[in-house]
């Protein structure tokens, strides 16, 4: 597709909110971005328009049999003026895996690319520039053709938004205390659970709300088939420090591939620390926590980054993790992936595309 992205700008700009009231996803920016799928014609009509409302027919496939998909993604002003965006080719391809899985039509990553930097770029003055924020990049798919009846849609529309964040912590990254989920299941091999679905995110806030009730901050799934190996931690992916290694569940068909878990893989790898993907049970878990050989636990994922695990809950006991503090690897690696995305610190792995200069 070689048609260029048109744009309507909007003509009733909205007032920016202050850093300190941004949250996460609670503000929206002036303009989104839109483009249609029809079979036959494939993806078409690339535009930047006013940020709206969506209208579709109730009879749209995506409200009736769950076809969509999402990524997260987010860009950063430079203290010199730079727009930076953090690895979104590696967000894209996992997109079009998910478009795949879900049967949506692959996007032109590169169209993708240049969609999202002309949005980002149109909403520059919405990216804050305080420690801890920026502009969170939302691109979604969704089936909208009007028909009842169990087959992929026939129409789609691929939508990007944005959203300025605060830190995702008020006062630094601290420790969240996990409930170890014993009866439901986020995933199996075979399934979407490493697809970026909406029902994937669904299917688990039954057991968020138990953890919540309980006093804990995010659940932690064990594998669908024996309910022994570790999978994920609410939507992050999973690290944990045993001795001098560390380790995360390996990509099993049922674990979401994610950037920052990649990112963190090779910053560890960087370093010199040992990294072992493989399966983890969580006896072995409980295990290394009674015998001290378990110092440090984190997920990980766009939002936060990096999320200290403090305390685990599994069968009616609790498991301190650090005495219930940020580990110094925690912190190590939550410096350095910020201070690369702000463009405080050296990017040996050219992670960070620039969009433009001051």
């Amino acid at each position: 597709m070689n048609t260029p992205i048109i744009v309507n700008e909007s003509t009733d700009k909205k007032a920016k909110p202050s850093a300190d009231q941004l949250g996460f996803g609670k503000y929206f920016t002036d303009h989104m971005f839109i483009m249609d799928y029809d079979s036959g014609l494939g993806w078409h009509d690339p535009r930047i328009v006013p940020y709206q409302p969506i209208v579709l027919d109730p009879a749209a496939k995506v409200f009736h049999y769950g076809q969509t998909v999402f990524e997260g993604m987010k860009a950063f002003v430079a203290s010199d003026g730079r727009i930076l965006l953090f690895r979104p080719e590696k967000n894209l391809r996992r997109l079009n895996f998910s478009n795949h899985r879900m049967s949506i039509p692959q996007l032109d990553e590169e169209v993708a690319l240049e969609a999202i930097r002309q949005l980002v770029l149109l909403e520059r003055d919405w990216i804050p520039a305080e420690p801890g924020t920026s502009l969170y990049v939302r691109p979604f798919v969704i089936a909208t053709q009007p028909a009842l009846g169990v087959a992929p849609s026939e129409q789609y529309r691929f939508i990007v938004i944005l959203s300025p964040v605060g830190a995702y912590y008020a006062e630094g990254i601290n420790p969240v205390s996990i409930y170890v989920e014993p009866e439901f299941v986020r995933a199996v091999a075979g399934g979407v659970g490493n697809a970026k679905t909406a029902g994937n995110y669904a299917a688990g806030l039954i057991a968020q709300q138990e953890a919540s009730r309980q006093g804990y901050s995010q659940v932690l799934w064990l594998d669908g088939v024996h309910r022994t190996y570790i999978e994920e931690v609410g939507s992050m992916n999973v690290f944990f420090k045993v001795g001098d290694t560390v380790l995360t569940p390996e990509l099993n068909g049922s674990i979401l591939d994610g950037v920052t878990r990649d990112s963190v893989i090779r910053l560890l790898k960087h370093w010199g620390i040992a990294v072992e993907q493989r399966r983890i049970s969580i006896a072995e878990l409980v295990e290394a926590q009674r015998n001290g050989s378990l110092t440090e636990a984190f997920g990980t994922g766009t939002a936060a980054v990096i999320s200290p695990i403090g305390e685990l809950y599994w069968q009616g006991e609790k498991f301190s993790v650090n005495e219930g503090r940020t580990g110094d690897l925690s912190a190590k690696i939550y410096d350095a992936l910020t201070g690369i995305q702000r463009g405080t610190e050296p990017d040996p792995f050219g992670w960070m595309l620039e969009l433009s200069r001051a």
